[in-house]
C-alpha cells in the first residue's frame, strides 16, 4: 500500500481528554477518531491491526473446537426478561424502542442470544456439547467514558459460549479456552499473567482473568513469587498473617471505658491508647439491598467490598450513612464498636476472631473499650474471608510472598453453570429420559482493548512500538529526496520487491520533509524501516533499522530484500520463543 492512497493523518498534539498512553498515541498516530464520548472511528490503520489481532483469535478458537456465528446486536427484551437481567444489569443496558413502541436493547453482551438458539434447538445429550463464538461490536453505556479504547462504550469483543451435559465436560471446555487465551496472547507477542477472578454479574462457579502486564494497568493484580498462583485483588486471598504482637495493657475481666476524645482513625487510635493497629477491631457498617449489616476486621486491615457482597448474596452495598450508623450503633461514625451491638447481623473477618485480647469503638462518642475478648465479649453470625489482600502477605497456597503488580484485563473466562439455562428453559434430555438444565461457560476477549493493551505494554517517547504480530504494516519504505528521480525509482523497484517477497510494507511516498517523515515512522511504530535517499544512493546502499532500537543499518540495494527478510524473521522467532 501506498501511503498516498490509505487515510494515515497524524497529529503533533495530544488529544485534550486523553488520560493514558494508548489513548493519546492512537488518536494522533491515526488509528482512531472520536465521534462521541466513549464512541471511535477505527480509521485504516486500526482496521489492520484489528483484522490481525482477529485472524489470531479466529484459528485459536477453532483450534479448540469453537464454531464462529453472528449474533445480532440489538436484541428484545424478552429475551433479558426471560433471563431476570432486564431489570438487575442497570443503567449500562442501553434500552431503545422500534417504531412499534417495543423494547429492544444493543447488546454489551450475549448469554440471552445464545442460549435462545440453543433451546430452540437442541433437547439431546447426544447433541452436547456445543460451542460458539463471535467477534462483533458491543455496546455498555458507561457512566463515565474514559482512557479511549480502554473503557469506551462501543468495543469489540470475541464472546464464545459452551453448554455441556456434565460439569466434567464444561471442565474440558474451560481448560480448553484457557489455552486457547494463553496462545492469542503469547502470540500476539504481550507480556501477559493469568488469575483467578471473582464471577461478578456474569455468575458463575469459577472464573479467570486475562492480565498484560503494563506500568499504567487500571488492576491490580497479586501473584506469588514461589508458585504460579495469582489473582486479581478482588479474589486474591492469602495465607495465615500471623498473630498479632504482644497486647501491652492489663487484661481486664471485662472491657473497660477509655475517653478517647477526636481520636477517629486507627493511627490516632492505636497512638493514643499506646497499641498496635493490629490490636484494633474496626467495625464497619454497610448497607445492601436487603439490610444493614455490622464488619468487623483488624484495624491494619481493610475490607474487600467484593469479597463482602459475595457473602451476603446482595447486588447493591455501600458504607452506611452517618445517620443509619447513628441509629443502628447508638454512636457516631469512627467509635462503632461490637460490644453490645444488637439489631443487625455481625460478620468477622478470621483476622478478628485470632485476637485474643483487643480493643473496639464503645458506640459511644469519643470512646473506646480496651479489654474485649472475641468471643466472650460479642459473637459474631458468620466468620468469612474478608480482607483485601495486599503486597507482601503470605500465599494462601505455599511459603511463598504475594507480590503486586498492574495489569489490563484482556479476557475473561466463566462457568456459568446453570444460570441462564435454568432461567431461560434451555434443557436436554439424558439417557433416561430425564431434562436437565444445561451446563454453560462464557469466554470473552476485549479485540479492541487487547490492541489499546499492547501500546500500553510497548511505547516510548516518540510513540508506538507495535509487536510485530498486531502491526498494521511490518515494514515502511520511506522514500527521502522525492524530488530527485533516480531516488524515486530506486524505491519504487524496492516496494515491488518487498510486495513481490510477500512483505507487508507500507511505500511512504509522500513528497514531504524527512523530519517529518521520521517523526510519523516514530509515532505509528512499524516495526521495519527502510530509508531510501539520494546520499545512500550514491554509494549503492539503503538504511534499514528497527523501530525498538533505532540502530541504523545500511545494506546494499541488491541485497534489501533479504536483509529484510533475517530482521522479520528475528521478530518473529522472538515472538515464538516467548
Amino acid at each position: 500500500m501506498r501511503w498516498s492512497q490509505t487515510f494515515i493523518h497524524t497529529l503533533r498534539q495530544d488529544p485534550a481528554d486523553a488520560e493514558v498512553v494508548s489513548h493519546r498515541l492512537l488518536v494522533r498516530a491515526g488509528f482512531i477518531a472520536k465521534v462521541a464520548a466513549g464512541i471511535y472511528n477505527y480509521l485504516p490503520l486500526a482496521a489492520r491491526s484489528l483484522a490481525k489481532l482477529s485472524a489470531i483469535v479466529r484459528e485459536e478458537m477453532e483450534a479448540a473446537g469453537s464454531a464462529e456465528l453472528i449474533m445480532p446486536a440489538v436484541q428484545p427484551a424478552e429475551l433479558w426478561q426471560d433471563s431476570g437481567r432486564w431489570t438487575q444489569y442497570g443503567p449500562e443496558l442501553l434500552r431503545i424502542k422500534d417504531r412499534h413502541d417495543r423494547d429492544f436493547c444493543f447488546g454489551p453482551t450475549h448469554e440471552e442470544v445464545i442460549t435462545d438458539i440453543v433451546r430452540g434447538t437442541v433437547t439431546s445429550y447426544r447433541q452436547l456439547p456445543v460451542n460458539m463464538y463471535q467477534i462483533q461490536t458491543k455496546f455498555r453505556d458507561e457512566i463515565r467514558p474514559r482512557f479511549g479504547l480502554m473503557r469506551g462504550r462501543e468495543f469489540i469483543m470475541k464472546d464464545a459460549y459452551s453448554f455441556h451435559a456434565d460439569p466434567d465436560d464444561l471442565d474440558v471446555a474451560y481448560r480448553a479456552m484457557e489455552r486457547a487465551y494463553r496462545r492469542v496472547f503469547a502470540r500476539c507477542g504481550l507480556r501477559f499473567t493469568q488469575v483467578e477472578a471473582d464471577t461478578g454479574n456474569i455468575g458463575g462457579s469459577e472464573s479467570h482473568e486475562f492480565m498484560v502486564l503494563a506500568d499504567t494497568g487500571e488492576d491490580a493484580i497479586l501473584s506469588c513469587t514461589q508458585c504460579s498462583y495469582g489473582a486479581n485483588v478482588e479474589k486474591a486471598q492469602t495465607g495465615a498473617l500471623g498473630t498479632a504482637p504482644p497486647w501491652p495493657l492489663d487484661r481486664p475481666d471485662r472491657p473497660r471505658e477509655v475517653a478517647t476524645p477526636e481520636q477517629r482513625t486507627i493511627d490516632e487510635v492505636s497512638t493514643f491508647l499506646g497499641i498496635a493497629p493490629e490490636h484494633l477491631i474496626k467495625t464497619l457498617v454497610f448497607e445492601t439491598d436487603k439490610e444493614l449489616v455490622a464488619v468487623l476486621i483488624r484495624g491494619d486491615l481493610e475490607v474487600n467490598e467484593v469479597k463482602l457482597g459475595n457473602a451476603l448474596d446482595c447486588r447493591h452495598l455501600q458504607l452506611a450513612s452517618e445517620q443509619k450508623i447513628l441509629e443502628v450503633t447508638g454512636g457516631p461514625q469512627g467509635f462503632s464498636g461490637p460490644v453490645g451491638l444488637a439489631g443487625v447481623r455481625l460478620l468477622a473477618d478470621p483476622s478478628v476472631m485470632e485476637l485474643a485480647v483487643a480493643a473496639t469503638g464503645a458506640n459511644l462518642d469519643q470512646t473506646h473499650l480496651v479489654g474485649v475478648v472475641p468471643g466472650r465479649d460479642f459473637v459474631v453470625h458468620q466468620v468469612v474471608d474478608l480482607r483485601l489482600a495486599r503486597d507482601g502477605d503470605p500465599c494462601p497456597r505455599c511459603a511463598g510472598r504475594l507480590v503486586e503488580r498492574r495489569g489490563i484485563e484482556v479476557g475473561h473466562v466463566f462457568k456459568l453453570g446453570t444460570k441462564y439455562s435454568k432461567a431461560m428453559g434451555c434443557t436436554f434430555l439424558d439417557a433416561e429420559g430425564a431434562d436437565h438444565p444445561m451446563i454453560m461457560g462464557c469466554y470473552g476477549l476485549g479485540v479492541s482493548r487487547t490492541m489499546a493493551a499492547a501500546i500500553e505494554q510497548n511505547h516510548d517517547d516518540k510513540g508506538i512500538v507495535w509487536p510485530l504480530p498486531l502491526a498494521p504494516y511490518e515494514v515502511v519504505l520511506a522514500v527521502l529526496n522525492s524530488d530527485k528521480e533516480e531516488v524515486v525509482r530506486a524505491a519504487e523497484e524496492l516496494y515491488g520487491q518487498l510486495l513481490g517477497a510477500g512483505v507487508e510494507v507500507l511505500f511512504d511516498d509522500r513528497p514531504e520533509r524527512p523530519g517529518v517523515k521520521f517523526n510519523d515512522m516514530d509515532l505509528i511504530g512499524f516495526p521495519v524501516r527502510v530509508v531510501v535517499g539520494k546520499r545512500a544512493l550514491e554509494s549503492g546502499e539503503v538504511e534499514l533499522s528497527l523501530r525498538r532500537d533505532g540502530e541504523k543499518r545500511t545494506t546494499p540495494v541488491g541485497e534489501l530484500v533479504a536483509a529484510v527478510t533475517v530482521l522479520l524473521d528475528g521478530l518473529r522467532a522472538e515472538v515464538v520463543k516467548a
